[in-house]
C-alpha cells in the first residue's frame, strides 16, 4: 500500500477545492506571462527561488518564476525542492519516506532513486515528522502540477545545516535539463513596509552578486538552502535574473507588519572543472573532518614512538568521506616553521583516513632527511595535512610557456625528465613566491641542474585542500593522551 504525505495546508495557504485551485493558479500564471513573457533567446531555467506564503500574498510573485517553466513542460521530469522547516526542528537535511506527496490536484511521486543517492551523505536522513505539517514545500506543488507534465519530486526540509552541506547535495542531484532545482524562501518577516523594502533590497543585491554570506538570519527564512544554491551557481558561472520582489503590503496586507517575497531564475553556467569539483568537495570535508584527520595523524605518530607502527584503524567506523580513496601529504614542522618531515602519496591508493595515518607515520620516522621523531619533541611539533586533487598534464612549448601557465599559491607542480621526478605542494609558494625560482628549486629537488631543459621535460599541475594544526582551537591537545580518542 502506497504511503501518502497528505496535503497539510490546503484550505489555508491555497484553495482546497481543485476547481478553484486550478482557476487561481492559472490566473496567476496568465498574469505573469502577460507581464513578462519569455524572450525568444532566453536560456531555460535550471533553478528557481520562489516564495511560499499563502497564495493571496505571494502567489503572483511565485507565478513569475513558474511561468518560465511552461516551455519546458515535457523536458523537466525531476524536481528537487528544498525549503526551511517552520514546524518541527531538524538538524541537517530531512527526506520523507512517503511514496507520494498529495495536493487537491493529485499525487506527485517521490523520486526514490535520488532519495537513496543523497541519503548516503551524513547530513541527510529521513525524518517524516518535519514534513507532515511543513508548508514551505507543499505550496509549490500546485504550481508545478500545473506547468509540468509527469515529474518526480525530491522534497527536502533543511534545518540546521551549513550552506556547504546543502551545496554537496545539490551537486549530487544536479543532473541535466531534466532536473529542476527549486529553493523555497520568503524574505524579511514582520517589519513595517519601509524597513521591509530596505532590508529586502540588501538581500536582492546579495543574491544578484552571488554573495551568500551577506544574507543574514533575519533576511530570509530559507537562507540556508538559498546560500547553498548560490555557492553552486557561482562555481558553475551561472546567470541570475530577478523576476519580482514585493511584500504582503503590495498584495493583500497592511503596511504595518509585512513579509517580503522574491522570485529569481538561474540559468546557463557550465560543468565545473575537475579541480573545481575537487576543491568544492574537499573544502566541505576538511571543514567537517579536518580536526579528526589531524588527531589521526598525531595518534599515528605517538603510536610510532611507542610501538614502531602506525595507528591501527577500523576503517568501517569512519565517515564515508574518509573511507573513500584519497591521496595526501603530511608535513611536520618544529618550532612553527622548521621542516621536520614530509611524506605523501601522489595518487589515491587507499582510504583517505589510512593514507593520513600511514603518511604521518612515515613523515615522522621514514623521511631520510631527518632522524626519527622523539617523544620529547612532540610539544614543539605542528602538523599540516594536504589532500591532493588529481594531477593533470600541462601542455607547453618551452620553459617560458610553462612558467606563464603556473598559478602562484594555487598550483602544486610535478616535474619529470627521464627517471628524475619531484613535487612541490602549493604551500611551497609561501616560501618561494617567484615562478622562476619555484621551478628552479623544484628542478634541483629532482636532481636536475637549475638551468636544465630538454624536449622530454614533463609537468603536471594539481591543487590541494588542507588543514594545519594551528587552525585548531587548542593545537597543543593533539599531543595529549586524551587526543587518542578520535571523535568520529
Amino acid at each position: 500500500m502506497a504511503k501518502i504525505r497528505s496535503a497539510a495546508v490546503a484550505g489555508t495557504f491555497y484553495p482546497a477545492d481543485p476547481t478553484i485551485l486550478t482557476r487561481d493558479v492559472q490566473k496567476f500564471l496568465d498574469e505573469a506571462s502577460q507581464t513578462d513573457g519569455t524572450p525568444e533567446n532566453e536560456a531555460p531555467p535550471k533553478a528557481l527561488i520562489v516564495p511560499h506564503a499563502g497564495y493571496v500574498y505571494s502567489g503572483s510573485v511565485a507565478a513569475r518564476a513558474y511561468a518560465k517553466l511552461l516551455p519546458l513542460k515535457n523536458t523537466i521530469t525531476r524536481v528537487v525542492l528544498l525549503g526551511p522547516c517552520h514546524r518541527v526542528p531538524v538538524g541537517g537535511l530531512a527526506l520523507c519516506s512517503a511514496d507520494f506527496f498529495e495536493t487537491p490536484l493529485g499525487r506527485v511521486a517521490i523520486d526514490k532513486e535520488l532519495s537513496a543517492k543523497v541519503s548516503k551523505r551524513p547530513q541527510v536522513f529521513t525524518f517524516d515528522d518535519t514534513h507532515i505539517e511543513e508548508h514551505s514545500l507543499e505550496v509549490n506543488l500546485p504550481f508545478l502540477q500545473t506547468v509540468l507534465n509527469d515529474f518526480t519530486l525530491l522534497p527536502i526540509v533543511v534545518g540546521q545545516a551549513s550552506p556547504q552541506e546543502v551545496a554537496e547535495v545539490l551537486e549530487d542531484v544536479w543532473g541535466g535539463e531534466e532536473t529542476l532545482i527549486i529553493i523555497s524562501t520568503d524574505l524579511s518577516h514582520y517589519l513595517n513596509y519601509k524597513d521591509c523594502q530596505a532590508l529586502d533590497s540588501q538581500t536582492v543585491q546579495a543574491i544578484e552578486t552571488f554573495s551568500p554570506s551577506k544574507i543574514g538570519n533575519n533576511q530570509a527564512c530559507g537562507r540556508i538552502p538559498m546560500r547553498g544554491l548560490l555557492e553552486v551557481a557561482q562555481a558553475r558561472g551561472m546567470d541570475i535574473q530577478t523576476l519580482e520582489v514585493k511584500n504582503s503590503g503590495d498584495t493583500a496586507g497592511s503596511h504595518d507588519r509585512v513579509v517580503g517575497y522574491g522570485a529569481w531564475m538561474l540559468s546557463g553556467g557550465r560543468q565545473p572543472s575537475a579541480h573545481e569539483s575537487f576543491a568544492y568537495k574537499m573544502q566541505s570535508v576538511m571543514k567537517r573532518y579536518g580536526p579528526t584527520l589531524l588527531q589521526l595523524a598525531a595518534a599515528s605518530i605517538k603510536r610510532g614512538i611507542t610501538h614502531q607502527t602506525p595507528v591501527k584503524l577500523d576503517i568501517a567506523s569512519f565517515p564515508e568521506s574518509l573511507r573513500q580513496y584519497g591521496a595526501c601529504f603530511v608535513t611536520i614542522e618544529k618550532d612553527g616553521s622548521n621542516l621536520r618531515g614530509c611524506i605523501g602519496s601522489l595518487q589515491p591508493h587507499q582510504s583517505l583516513a589510512k593514507d593520513v595515518a600511514d603518511n604521518a607515520y612515515k613523515a615522522a620516522f621514514a623521511d631520510p632527511r631527518f632522524p626519527p621523531v622523539e617523544k620529547e619533541e612532540l610539544k614543539d611539533l605542528s602538523l599540516h595535512i594536504s589532500v591532493l586533487s588529481p594531477s593533470f598534464p600541462i601542455t607547453f612549448t618551452n620553459e617560458a610557456d610553462l612558467l606563464e601557465q603556473l598559478r602562484p599559491h594555487v598550483d602544486g607542480l610535478i616535474i619529470q625528465d627521464g627517471n628524475k621526478r619531484a613535487l612541490f605542494l602549493p604551500s611551497v609558494w609561501e616560501k618561494i613566491g617567484n615562478k622562476k625560482q619555484f621551478l628552479t628549486h623544484l628542478k634541483i629537488k629532482a636532481g636536475l641542474s637549475a638551468d636544465h631543459w630538454s624536449d622530454g621535460f614533463q609537468a603536471w599541475r594539481f591543487i590541494t585542500e588542507g588543514i594545519h594544526s594551528e587552525q585548531l582551537d587548542e593545537p597543543g591537545k593533539l599531543w595529549q593522551d586524551e587526543a587518542k580518542k578520535q571523535p568520529l
